[in-house]
């Protein structure tokens, strides 16, 4: 179901200011990437090309597959449900530990343009479709990057009654999140850390982007859940822990919390980097999360140990039982505990 790639030239970007000092501004992310001609963003997929900022990316997809929608991870959007899953190369945000490095990192040489697979908007919803998905995701590395592709995606998902779920890092500008807020089902944003030092260290990035992105989605109505990988001293402090547990709370005391066990990749491996995260790690952070106030906290990574187990936060009943990515029953009753009848957030249909 391949369509036909965009004109040469790149699929023109979204989101461009021109500046006084002749520069082309990109105002998708964050970093706001200001461009001579020529030269890419520090996603190393959009590019100034004359006197406009272009996707190389639209419609390439690099990689696509059928998840589980617990893989997002998402625990509070249609339980048990598949999710179409895409990406295309690129990505803002330099993090050592990516999972993803070999589509996630571009260098300035790399042929994007023409890599991949090209899909239209239709193809994508057409094989979500075919596949029995209740979703699309748009994940792997940062959405964000290929926003204009995704964008369309998300439009079109819409009028043919499939959800749209982003996975994403948050370092989105405003003026794209309130584009999206609309036609976006949910999100589970990483907040990596509670620190500028290791946002700069870690992913060549900043904190508080990510803060703003949390709020604002949460504020518009997106569904929202939010994951922290906890890596043995480097974000695993208790003064740490205890700083993100309290900011979610401070925001909405349903917004899940995943608290996931780190393992050496990518640039983080060696003698030199820091262990596995061990498993009272994760149930000490799911704790401090509990203690604050939050509704629902996950240690994942651990299949098995009851800490992926959704439970109503009124009365404790087991609603939502997990093994891995497989939902092994699913207790609930119209979106409420059957035992003291009381909501459980989220969406159930």
């Amino acid at each position: 179901m391949a369509g036909t790639p965009p004109h040469a030239g790149g699929q023109r970007a979204l989101m461009c200011l021109p500046l006084d000092d002749g520069t082309l501004k990109c105002q998708i992310c964050a970093h706001g990437c200001k461009l001579h001609e020529g030269k890419r963003g520090l996603c190393g997929v959009r590019v100034r090309r004359g006197d406009r900022l272009v996707s190389l990316v639209y419609g390439r997809v690099i990689a696509e597959h059928i998840d589980p929608i617990e893989k997002k991870p998402l625990f509070h959007v249609l339980p048990g449900s598949l999710s179409y899953s895409i990406a295309t190369y690129g990505c803002n945000f330099r993090c050592l530990h990516c999972q993803n490095a070999s589509i996630s990192q571009v260098s300035r040489e790399m042929d994007v343009e023409s890599s991949g697979i090209f899909r239209k908007p239709e193809d994508i919803i057409g094989l979500a479709r075919e596949s029995g998905c209740r979703s699309i995701s748009y994940t792997y590395v940062e959405p964000t990057i290929f926003y204009e592709f995704a964008l369309d995606c998300c439009l079109a998902a819409v009028d043919s009654g499939l959800k749209n779920i982003f996975v994403s890092n948050g370092y989105m500008t405003e003026a794209v999140t309130r584009e999206l807020a609309p036609v976006l089902t949910a999100i589970n944003i990483d907040l990596k850390a509670f620190t500028d030092l290791f946002y700069k260290k870690v992913c060549g990035a900043r904190l508080q982007p990510v803060l703003d992105s949390i709020v604002r989605f949460r504020e518009l109505g997106v569904w929202v859940e939010v994951t922290t990988l906890i890596i043995p001293g480097m974000n695993d402090s208790d003064r740490e822990l205890m700083q993100i547990a309290a900011f979610l709370a401070g925001i909405d005391k349903s917004i899940p919390w995943h608290v996931t066990g780190y393992y050496p990749t990518y640039k983080m491996t060696g003698t030199a980097a820091p262990p596995p995260t061990g498993e009272d790690t994760l149930r000490r952070a799911r704790q401090i999360g509990l203690d604050h106030g939050l509704h629902y906290v996950y240690a994942g990574n651990r299949p098995g140990s009851g800490g992926e187990d959704t439970c109503c936060p009124n009365c404790g009943q087991v609603l939502l039982v997990r093994q891995g990515f497989r939902v092994s029953a699913n207790r609930l009753s119209n979106g409420r505990c059957p035992k003291c009848t009381s909501a459980i957030a989220g969406i159930w249909s």
